[in-house]
């Protein structure tokens, strides 16, 4: 088994062979969010242009670097030229590129994003560094240093670029001094709850017992959440090089990555690299010639939010209904199997080999000084630039709606933090920092990472309505608080979007929103109402309007609006006519239309056409 420096050294001579290749070098963004946008097609017709042209380069799949709206993602480096990195790609786009490319030996930089990694005596053609991008100048890549730049399923790619120093600093120092270490960083938990990640590892260590466990909960179950996805199709050593260094703190012998089962590609990179670690001495008995002994096991979850509780997730690796249990004892002295254990999410434990690699003080520049370091966020909704960002924590949400994701095309209305259970914040909190405090003293959490961005169209009623639907169906039934009163927000909820909500409903929803945050047993139930206050402290009139006037400004309750075209606004282009699917729009060119509102199926395409603001909602009554 070769040691640890030789292992180093043949990655980097691997690496360095990559860099300075004398044949062209194609990378594809191959995670997810890459294959949905059409990836596949475009590798495939990259693969066929270089073979009908007679043309040589190697071929290379990264993960997700970040900006899913550039998606997909194609980067060539050729001999004497920097990484240039091209966005939004078609097969035939990327086919023209390649050629146009290898032919000259030159890429074509009128197209180009972007270089993305500028290295010495190497041409630029004047192009930006692709970090400079507008979404990406801003960030701070801790976690995500890796994504988008290696091949995910080669192990040398990773240890070339430092991969496991952290774990041999870690060996070399005692399990109390990793602990410190972790303690001196301040980093707190990335599941949501912001609990330090020092404390809980030494409320383990200290009890007694010959097994102990670490599992990692990689189930991530948030609408519209995916940065755990995509930081294991990017970098999945960069968490079990995390878990093994966990596990050497707190005196554990058995890992459990819990993975939902619906992330597939995750899955079996996860798989792969548990593979590759196993061959490297990384794994299993006196990995890396010490006495420290470790397995990792994958356990597929059916995608069930109230695991996300971590009693409720032990249950379900133990082959039990996920549903959670009365504390204490707690999981540091009764967890997995009735073992000591440590739950963690992908986030915290992948942010531990950066720490033991630079140290606490270096993690410590960046955050603030109650939340230190680094946060991933999945940037969606109605931003202009979507996709996966990791910033310091204390960013006010401003800028990262503003200047990372480029704001909204219409006005700005509201943006979700932490997931279903978190909370909806309007414009009057967008210079709110991003941090635990500053977060739950205006009503919201961190959650585990989802910004969820809307605008004038989204209707906060049917924003409320669509979480309360999720989490009565995630509720596990277990507490009546959370069973029953899920279920009674949503059918108060469902009356008022249908038009047939009472004026007293508000009070009740409100009354029933206390009794679940201080009667349910786990954190599901007890933020479970979030969807409810937040959106009725800011939009208490959206409620009303909905109640009193049978009317959504919005124009997403169907029942309660009609289209109308205003005749002085109409210029009679006859673009809603062609896109209405119902041949509810009539009228002459250059005249203003009519719509029959009769036939009307609300269906939005005229409204989204219309590039005069001449269609627009009024009540039916």
């Amino acid at each position: 088994m070769p040691d640890f420096a030789s292992m180093q050294q043949t990655a980097r001579d691997e690496w360095k062979e990559l860099e300075n290749s004398t044949i062209p070098v194609i990378y594809f963004g191959m995670a997810s969010c890459g294959r949905a946008a059409g990836a596949v097609e475009v590798r495939k017709a990259v693969e066929e242009a270089l073979d009908e042209n007679f043309l040589t380069a190697r071929l290379v799949d990264v993960g997700c670097i970040g900006p899913c709206y550039m998606e997909p993602i194609m980067d060539i480096t050729l001999p004497g030229w920097a990484r240039v990195s091209y966005g939004q790609m078609t097969p035939a786009k990327a086919k023209r590129i390649v050629i146009e490319a290898i032919k000259n030996n030159a890429p074509p930089l009128d197209e180009a994003a972007g270089i993305l990694e500028p290295l010495e005596n190497r041409q630029t053609g004047g192009l930006p560094r692709f970090f400079d991008q507008p979404m990406l100048k801003p960030q701070v890549r801790v976690i995500l240093r890796n994504c988008g730049l290696i091949d995910p399923e080669n192990f040398n790619h990773y240890v070339a670029r430092n991969g496991y120093v952290g774990l041999k600093n870690a060996l070399g120092m005692t399990p109390e001094e990793v602990i410190e270490q972790v303690k001196l960083s301040g980093l707190r938990g990335r599941g949501g709850s912001g609990f330090p990640t020092a404390r809980k590892w030494e409320l383990c260590r200290v009890n007694p017992g010959k097994d102990k466990y670490l599992v990692c909960n990689a189930d991530e179950g948030d609408p519209g959440a995916f940065m755990n996805r995509s930081l294991i199709e990017g970098d999945p050593h960069a968490l079990l090089e995390g878990m093994l260094i966990a596990a050497y703190a707190i005196g554990a012998n058995h890992g459990v990555i819990y993975i939902r089962a619906e992330y597939p590609l995750a899955v079996s990179r996860l798989k792969n690299a548990l593979r590759q670690m196993r061959e490297h001495g990384l794994l299993g008995a006196r990995i890396l010639g010490t006495d420290f002994n470790f397995e990792i096991k994958i356990k597929e979850g059916a995608g069930a939010f109230v695991c996300g509780e971590e009693t409720a997730l032990f249950a379900s690796i133990e082959g039990r209904r996920g549903m959670p249990r009365s504390r204490p004892p707690f999981p540091a002295v009764s967890g997995l199997y009735g073992k000591p254990t440590v739950n963690n999410n992908v986030e915290t434990i992948s942010t531990i080999p950066n720490i033991l690699r630079n140290g606490a003080d270096w993690y410590r520049q960046y955050g603030t000084p109650t939340s230190s370091g680094t946060k991933t966020f999945s940037l969606v909704g109605d931003v202009r630039r979507t996709g996966l960002i990791e910033v310091p924590l204390g960013m006010s949400l401003r800028q990262i709606i503003v200047e990372i994701g480029g704001g909204t095309e219409k006005p700005f209305k509201a943006v979700q933090t932490g997931g279903p259970s978190g909370g909806c914040l309007s414009a009057e909190y967008l210079d709110t920092p991003v941090d635990y405090e500053a977060l739950k003293a205006v009503g919201s959490i961190m959650g585990s990472g989802g910004l969820i961005v809307m605008d004038k169209d989204t209707c906060v009623v049917d924003l409320a309505h669509y979480y309360l639907d999720f989490l009565r169906k995630e509720s596990c039934g277990k507490c009546t608080p959370c069973r029953i009163g899920t279920r009674h927000l949503y059918e108060i909820l469902d009356r008022i979007k249908d038009g047939s909500g009472a004026p007293e409903d508000i009070d009740t929803m409100e009354r029933l929103a206390r009794t679940m945050s201080q009667g349910s047993l786990c954190g599901l139930g007890q933020t479970a109402s979030n969807p409810v206050t937040t959106t009725l402290r800011s939009f208490r009139s959206e409620y009303e309007t909905h109640i009193h006037s049978g009317y959504c400004e919005a124009g997403v309750c169907k029942t309660l609006f009609q289209y109308r075209i205003d005749p002085e606004a109409c210029t009679g282009c006859h673009a809603c006519a062609k896109v209405c699917p119902v041949n509810a729009i009539e009228g002459k060119a250059k005249q203003p239309h009519t719509l029959d509102s009769s036939i009307c199926i609300r269906c939005r395409a005229c409204y989204e056409t219309c590039r005069f603001d001449a269609i627009e909602g009024s009540p039916v009554h």
